[in-house]
């Protein structure tokens, strides 16, 4: 893409600045937000299944074994598209998330069926700050993935609560926890894929700053800090 026209020099003046030999090529991508919305939303209901005891106990390891291979490599994938697409805040919420469906699974697995795990009370414990902080870094751009991040924490702490050895309650409250983050994160995913098709928003997202210009805004907006950029400038 061409520099502001302000910055290129009249070659009749002098040689041209480096400003004005430039070119930026982007590489078109689809958002990776609403696969991961989805990943997450069936990951939820996958989790509070156990919690919830609406399968037989024996029934958790399968369980878990559907969240290595369906949610974490889908929870990943959006978030290194995310990467690409130059949204650090959605790309580490989502890798985040990804990574703590399989921290989770795989102690889970490892571990006796029903039992509270010590060490996975503090894996999740230590996660639910990371959550907070990610999802308060979202609220000036995208409020609704902003919440979902804080509800997740939320999920997190009072399952690290009970893996630490609290009461039972902590685990049912966890479990309908998970229910209404499923049924945010289905809404989520949903309304994003009709933005992506009508090119507008449908259904309310709240979006506020720049993620509100990147779809009202010209491609004067787009352009405006590219220069700042992680990828075009030296730096990170």
């Amino acid at each position: 893409m061409p520099p502001p026209a302000a910055r290129t020099n009249d070659t009749a003046t002098g040689p041209p600045r480096p400003e004005a030999l430039t070119r930026i090529v982007l590489r078109p991508l689809a958002s990776s937000l609403p696969l991961g919305f989805f990943a997450f939303g069936t990951g939820s209901i996958l989790l509070t299944a156990a919690q919830l005891q609406w399968v037989p106990l024996a029934q958790s390891r399968p369980l878990m074994l559907l969240v290595l291979v369906f949610v974490v490599p889908l929870q990943l994938l959006s978030g290194v598209f995310a990467f690409l697409a130059r949204d650090s805040g959605a790309a580490c919420g989502l890798s985040v998330l990804g990574c703590a469906w399989a921290g989770t699974a795989l102690v889970t697995l490892s571990g006796p069926t029903g039992r509270p795990s010590p060490a996975l009370a503090v894996f999740l414990l230590s996660l639910a700050p990371l959550m907070l902080v990610l999802g308060a870094a979202a609220v000036l751009g995208k409020p609704l993935f902003s919440v979902l991040l804080l509800i997740g924490a939320c999920r997190f702490a009072l399952t690290g609560v009970y893996e630490a050895g609290g009461a039972a309650v902590l685990r049912t409250a966890a479990g309908w926890t998970g229910v209404a983050l499923a049924v945010f994160a289905l809404y989520a995913g949903f309304a994003l894929l009709l933005e992506d098709s009508a090119q507008r928003t449908v259904l309310p997202l709240g979006r506020r700053g720049r993620a509100r210009t990147s779809l009202q805004g010209d491609l004067g907006h787009q352009l405006e800090r590219a220069e700042r950029e992680a990828g075009v400038r030296r730096q990170l």
